[in-house]
């Protein structure tokens, strides 16, 4: 306890003479030992007879709110709740730090009464009420730094100087730093009528960001922040423009590409993160089950033939194919790839970027590959004929090429490469595996609790639970954003191509026979291998049903 009241101590959350005070009543037996923030500051409430509160049933007043200045209420980390007999109750962890409710009666000339709450609630709260960059944009507003610019004709507003102002430099970078921080894969910046909306994509979903209402006012430099940064043409605004940006977090590299599109009410930008070094390589950390582990090694080790990886966009594909190929990167093989971006940087590989205006698309960097020596080749992906022919050549003169393509299950990737003028022998005789993958959100391990509801209870026999197998539901917390999932995996569905398989593939027989056959020899099922990940406490079964095409329809009436 002695180490948590001198931290407390330092942040003026208690004094010295109540900290010696509670030591002491708990060396007398009069109090017992406090071990959390929370503990203390409820000890201190009813020492000096104030209201305590964990803000998670308070709703504060956003009226209220208005009145105050958000830098200042960020600054000293406190929180308007109510007004109450003409005095506005402010929650606030430093009670003996008196200069920030000090500075705010002076500043609104209100009554103010101390009400205490842990100081990350109070943080989490006022992130959530005033939004990111609250106080960037509430000092612009006060010391009007800045030429807001209209989205018509005006030809005299620089915009480059406005987006280098100071402050809209520091709001981007606090939008930027708090997307990564998330764990957010893309952001959206979007332009309507009366706001400027912003939203992360996290763990697959987009989820709505709290900002500031006066943001729509500097939504010309926000934008024009971005281009600057993304090396784009800032006087440009009829037209999309592509670019990116490389930002540095501590010691970690993330890639930002940018794309900005004219809308009706102004420009939307949408820009995707790409950590370089996150990327926990290799098969074991994908999670996959045994038997589509066991096969997609023996495919690894395979001197020569083709094993593409199918699913939408962000189901995790290229993440696959790095894992692959660090299985087999050693001294012994060379190994090169083309990406269209490269997402992370792989030691002892050889990587190229794809550059549509060099002309260096991926047919042309392929043919260039192949003169390079190579033992493994990887394509970021299959996109048109010339590229899909290449690649099949390459495994028919002793390559193992790995790339994806945009399927909904693994028997359709035969048929789309039939599809796209591949002959069915070529592809018979040089497709050695396909992989389709969709990836799943995890439940949050702090919140989730076993359903013990009817529909719970009606869908375990569907799935495969033992009578002794809980199965989990969503609660929602902190940790989570209260949405009761932290993280994704990935479910997958392996097809080898078997002489069944084959014998169909050259009789022109549709995906749906194949994948009858395919199951038959043990090809699980998206949906099945769902069903794995829920058995294993890892996910729900709503979300399984969210992200597969459950063959089961008579399952869906239970969730």
């Amino acid at each position: 306890m002695r180490e948590l009241l001198k931290e407390m101590i330092e942040e003026h959350q208690i004094s010295a003479i109540e900290a010696a005070a509670l030591e002491e009543a708990e060396a007398s037996g009069r109090s017992t030992a406090l071990t959390s923030e929370a503990e203390v500051l409820q000890w201190l409430a009813k020492e000096f007879d104030l209201e305590y509160t964990d803000l998670d049933e308070v709703e504060p007043d956003r009226q209220l709110m208005s009145l105050f200045p958000a830098r200042v209420l960020l600054k000293y980390e406190i929180l308007p709740l109510r007004r109450v007999n003409g005095s506005v109750h402010m929650a606030t962890s430093r009670l003996f730090e008196t200069q920030g409710m000090d500075t705010i009666k002076t500043m609104t000339g209100e009554a103010l009464t101390p009400a205490l709450a842990p100081s990350e609630a109070i943080r989490r709260e006022i992130k959530k009420r005033l939004g990111v960059g609250a106080d960037t944009l509430d000092t612009l507003d006060e010391e009007s730094v800045l030429q807001v610019v209209d989205e018509g004709d005006n030809d005299d507003v620089d915009l480059d100087e406005a987006a280098q102002d100071a402050s809209i430099i520091r709001f981007v970078n606090q939008v930027l730093a708090d997307a990564i921080n998330l764990r957010a894969t893309d952001i959206h910046l979007e332009p309507f009528e009366d706001e400027m909306r912003i939203r992360y994509r996290i763990d697959g979903v987009l989820q709505d960001v709290p900002v500031p209402a006066s943001l729509k006012k500097y939504q010309p430099a926000i934008v024009s922040r971005m281009k600057i940064l993304s090396h784009l043409d800032i006087a440009e605004k009829r037209l999309p423009q592509d670019g990116r940006i490389k930002i540095r977090v501590e010691h970690s590299e993330v890639d930002v590409r940018v794309s900005v599109i004219p809308m009706l009410y102004g420009e939307a930008v949408v820009l995707r993160l790409l950590r370089q070094d996150q990327a926990k390589l290799g098969l074991d950390n994908l999670l996959i089950g045994q038997r589509e582990l066991e096969l997609f090694r023996e495919v690894l080790g395979l001197p020569h033939g083709i094993m593409l990886v199918t699913g939408p966009t962000g189901s995790g594909k290229t993440t696959t194919l790095y894992a692959a190929l660090s299985e087999i990167n050693d001294s012994e093989r060379k190994i090169i790839t083309i990406e269209d971006p490269i997402e992370y940087h792989l030691k002892g590989i050889n990587q190229i970027q794809v550059s549509e205006k060099a002309g260096l698309t991926f047919a042309r960097g392929l043919r260039a590959i192949l003169r390079h020596d190579p033992d493994v080749v990887l394509i970021g992906e299959i996109r048109d004929a010339e590229t899909a022919e290449i690649s099949v050549q390459a495994s028919l003169t002793g390559h193992l090429v790995f790339s994806t393509l945009h399927t909904n299950d693994a028997p359709g990737a035969l048929t789309r490469l039939v599809d796209m003028g591949i002959e069915p022998y070529l592809v018979a005789s040089s497709l050695e595996a396909v992989l389709a993958q969709r990836l799943v959100r995890v439940l949050c391990k702090r919140c989730k609790a076993v359903d013990e509801s009817s529909k719970a209870q009606a869908i375990r026999p569907e799935i495969g639970l033992e009578a002794d197998q809980p199965l989990y539901r969503t609660v929602g917390c902190e940790t989570c954003r209260e949405t009761g999932y932290t993280g994704r995996r990935g479910v997958f569905e392996f097809m080898t191509m078997s002489d069944d398989v084959r014998q169909l593939l050259l009789a022109s027989r549709s995906s749906g026979e194949i994948r009858k056959i395919a199951a038959g020899e043990g090809m699980c099922s998206l949906s099945e291998d769902g069903w794995r990940v829920v058995r294993e406490g890892a996910t729900t079964v709503d979300e399984v049903l969210r992200v597969t095409k459950a063959e089961n329809r008579a399952m869906r009436k239970h969730v």
